[in-house]
């Protein structure tokens, strides 16, 4: 729960209505003026009388329905009482007036979440981050908790995945971390209070497998991933996290991990995508290209197997059949700097200069906008387009 006070303190540059001091028949409005409605009910607020204040705040709007800052502060009490829907449409009012207020956008998804409006609530916990949230720790990591948690429903489980490390490089404490980490990594969609029972152990298992993984804690994440298949070897979703861990350290481990998943999960995609980034570096381009088109078939708008069945065919000579597959990839996943790497690469190859040309400036705009990777992905950490 985010306290009151901390996210009035977030909107702290408000303006101040102008006030004047109040009559003794504060507490119960009577006919005071706008002036004494609004400090009566910001002394209610600052002593902790919740519900003298939530009455205070709805009379001095009455008279002035657009005043920023009582909207504000009766969203805030509305939502420590645990009054959802009621802080929802008052935030929503408030936004109308402050769009660019970040902590405004975090309180209404927040309570938007409450309400188990999920997709609304992403979309304002998006835009709290993107606008901004002050230096405001508490409020910043329950929006992106909240956030990731609605990534993994939403089955953008990379995107979850990079929220929560994120989280986890400025705050230590994992535990709250885990049982998120775990589904995102097993690809479940579900909320932690979603998980079932007979699950829990083993999302548990994989969170605290994924987190050692990224704070560097290898034998921890080694003898967590041996824990969770001994005790879960026909589960789904295993073998494919195990794998990915074990195709950085000892590749031929983690291929006969993702060939376990695909013998348990038979159209798991990103179990071939795997496979094929790994044949492909090992200049197996055979099996690469098998691979790859079985997950082209079983996901065709997802862009990693068009680009790596490209990057197969041109292996083998085929840089026709290569530029075609790649442009596939670019159509569905135009932010991804390797797809048009692949392509500068082809069209310079076959003397397509103006495409080349036009491929060269896109990667330099890319990397503008968004110098550096994010190795903390797990699915984009080998292969920067294995989730789209």
């Amino acid at each position: 729960m985010i306290a009151a006070t901390l996210l009035a303190l977030s909107l702290a540059a408000l303006p101040q209505a102008g006030l004047s001091a109040a009559a003794p028949q504060a507490a119960s409005g009577g006919h005071l003026s706008f002036a004494q409605l609004s400090q009566a009910a910001d002394r209610a607020r600052e002593e902790n009388r919740d519900d003298d204040a939530l009455r205070l705040y709805k009379a001095a709007l009455s008279k002035q329905p657009e005043w920023e800052q009582g909207l504000w502060y009766l969203g805030t009490v509305l939502y420590e009482k645990d009054q959802y829907p009621e802080a929802r449409d008052v935030l929503r009012r408030f936004m109308t007036l402050r769009p660019d207020a970040g902590p405004g956008w975090a309180l209404l998804g927040l309570s938007e979440f409450q309400m188990r409006e999920y997709p609304r609530a992403l979309d304002h916990l998006q835009r709290a981050m993107a606008v901004g949230m002050g230096d405001r720790n508490d409020l910043v990591q329950s929006v992106f908790y909240h956030g990731a948690v609605l990534l993994t429903r939403s089955e953008l489980y990379d995107d979850s995945l990079d929220m929560l490390l994120k989280m986890l490089a400025s705050d230590p404490n994992q535990s709250l971390l885990v049982e998120p980490a775990g589904l995102a990594g097993l690809r479940l969609p579900l909320l932690p209070s979603e998980i079932p029972a007979d699950r829990r152990e083993l999302v548990h298992l994989a969170g605290e497998a994924v987190l050692a993984l990224q704070t560097q804690h290898y034998e921890d994440a080694e003898a967590t991933f041996k824990r969770m298949e001994a005790a879960y070897p026909n589960e789904p979703g295993v073998h494919f996290l195990y794998g990915a861990y074990l195709m950085q350290l000892h590749p031929d481990d983690g291929i006969r991990e993702m060939k376990r998943e695909l013998e348990i999960s038979p159209a798991h995609v990103l179990a071939r995508v795997r496979l094929a980034e790994q044949y492909l570096t090992q200049q197996q381009f055979d099996e690469a290209l098998s691979f790859a088109r079985e997950a082209v078939k079983l996901d065709p708008k997802r862009a990693s197997p068009h680009m790596l069945v490209g990057e197969g065919l041109v292996a083998k000579g085929d840089l026709s059949g290569g530029i075609k597959e790649f442009e596939a990839a670019r159509d569905d996943d135009p932010l991804n700097i390797r797809i048009h790497w692949d392509l500068l690469r082809a069209y310079t190859e076959t003397g397509r200069a103006d495409d080349a040309k036009r491929e060269k400036q896109e990667i330099e705009k890319l990397r503008g906008s968004h110098p550096g990777g994010n190795p903390a992905q797990e699915d984009k950490s080998s292969e920067p387009a294995a989730s789209r």
